[in-house]
């Protein structure tokens, strides 16, 4: 199940890029809507990081 969320966040973390990526190419590109998916982003990659830490720590005492 842990795969799974981390494949989540990867997704997640990925269109949240596209999306970025879409309207920075608007001709009038919303700067704030912009900001909020990069927060959002940002987010998602502490969630992965944090995620990877303490998954790698129980695997240490596991181990």
């Amino acid at each position: 199940m842990a795969d799974r969320y981390l494949e989540y966040l990867s997704r997640e973390h990925a269109r949240l890029e596209d999306e970025i990526r879409l309207e920075s190419k608007r001709p009038r590109p919303d700067e704030v809507m912009i900001a909020r998916l990069k927060k959002l982003k940002l987010a998602v990659k502490d969630q992965m990081q944090n995620w990877a830490s303490s998954h790698a720590s129980s695997d240490r005492l596991t181990a």
